[in-house]
């Protein structure tokens, strides 16, 4: 394979967690979520250190568990949080090293909210949010604020109505 890192990126809820361990096993290269990383450094929950520590704060050690796992000589497939590509310089880092490739999983806004309405209590940028409108239109601002970064990955997967199975071998296709 001509690429040492395969690098997922997306909102929040996207499946870049799933695709990445099937994917993983697809292709027999090991499978690297950042946010367990994350966990592993801090010894506590993502949740848990957003709240006693704050958003900045978890972006600066976001970034450099990010740094640490990017310079790693070893190939993986890393799963990035929802947030990463839009802080630092993470994207030109991503774009910049032709040993990368990186993937935009790209959920439909309904799609999205859908998803993450049920799941919301684990994840700490929504948590206080009350209703699936509400939801939505946050979502929706920040799909429009993030998007300028997700969309500079190598390649792009709208997901609409695809398998886990379907979107790993798009992924594998596009690697080949």
């Amino acid at each position: 394979m001509k690429y040492q890192k395969i690098v997922l990126l997306g909102y929040m809820g996207s499946g870049k967690s799933l695709i990445g361990k099937l994917l993983s096993e697809s292709l027999g290269i090991p499978f690297r979520d950042l946010d367990s990383l994350i966990e592993l450094e801090t010894n506590s929950s993502i949740a848990e250190y957003f709240s006693s520590k704050g958003e900045i704060a978890f972006r600066a050690l976001e970034n450099q568990v990010f740094e640490k796992a990017i310079s790693n000589q070893s190939s993986m497939i890393l799963a990035l949080g929802g947030g990463t590509p839009c802080y630092y310089d993470h994207m030109e880092t991503l774009t910049k090293d032709n040993s990368i490739f990186s993937v935009y999983l790209n959920v439909a806004l309904p799609n999205l909210a859908a998803r993450l309405f049920e799941e919301k209590a684990k994840r700490p940028l929504i948590a206080q949010i009350g209703t699936k409108d509400q939801l939505t239109e946050f979502i929706g601002k920040h799909l429009f604020e993030r998007n300028q970064f997700y969309k500079q990955a190598d390649f792009e997967i709208l997901l609409e109505h695809q398998t886990p199975e379907q979107i790993v071998a798009m992924i594998a296709q596009e690697l080949a």
